[in-house]
């Protein structure tokens, strides 16, 4: 079994810690795993974007082949769009549905919104709202995994949300029962 997972965003948003938590409930589950990252110019703000590969049989590479991913999770739904090339005519597509307008020349969302939902797998929520209503808008990135955690398949949503666990231990328990809370909620939410 493999899962090809493209992660995307917007700096400061989270995308990396996802990819550490996916990383770490593969790494617990004795799947390989490799992993490429890309980081929008370092700062708060750019693009990044991540490549997740996960195996029970040796991966060769850590990038997706345009096409081969399974999955894209996306915290930004124009940076969803920005991956498509990548996503396999039966890949789903895990983002959030509020817009992080940071150019001048960003998308008009309507159009955004219409390519969307035009996709024939797509799982949109609006997880700042959700992670709010979960005690901490800071935790949005992990609604948005608990979202994508049944299509993550290779790795269980037991075994993500006890990554998170492990994870954000080192910040202390109130910070892990927000996010463990924001995992749940998110997994419940469609």
């Amino acid at each position: 079994m493999k899962k090809d997972i493209i992660l995307c965003g917007v700096g400061g948003q989270g995308i990396l810690s996802i990819a550490t938590i996916i990383g770490e409930a593969a790494t617990e589950a004795n799947i390989n795993l490799k992993q490429a990252e890309v980081h929008g110019m370092s700062q708060r703000g750019g693009d990044v974007q991540s490549n997740l590969r996960l195996s029970t049989d040796t991966i060769y590479s850590d990038l997706i082949a345009k096409g081969g991913a399974d999955l894209i999770i996306s915290m930004e739904p124009m940076e969803a769009l920005r991956y498509l090339p990548y996503l396999s005519k039966d890949g789903v597509v895990v983002t959030s549905n509020k817009p992080f307008v940071n150019i001048p020349n960003y998308p008009d969302e309507k159009a955004l919104f219409d390519e969307l939902s035009a996709l024939p797998h797509v799982v949109q929520l609006d997880i700042e709202a959700v992670a709010k209503d979960a005690g901490s808008v800071r935790s949005a990135n992990v609604v948005l995994l608990g979202m994508a955690a049944k299509y993550i398949e290779i790795v269980s949503a037991e075994a993500l949300r006890s990554a998170v666990a492990k994870i954000f231990a080192r910040k202390g328990e109130a910070v892990v029962e927000a996010n463990l809370k924001a995992f749940d909620k998110g997994a419940e939410a469609k």
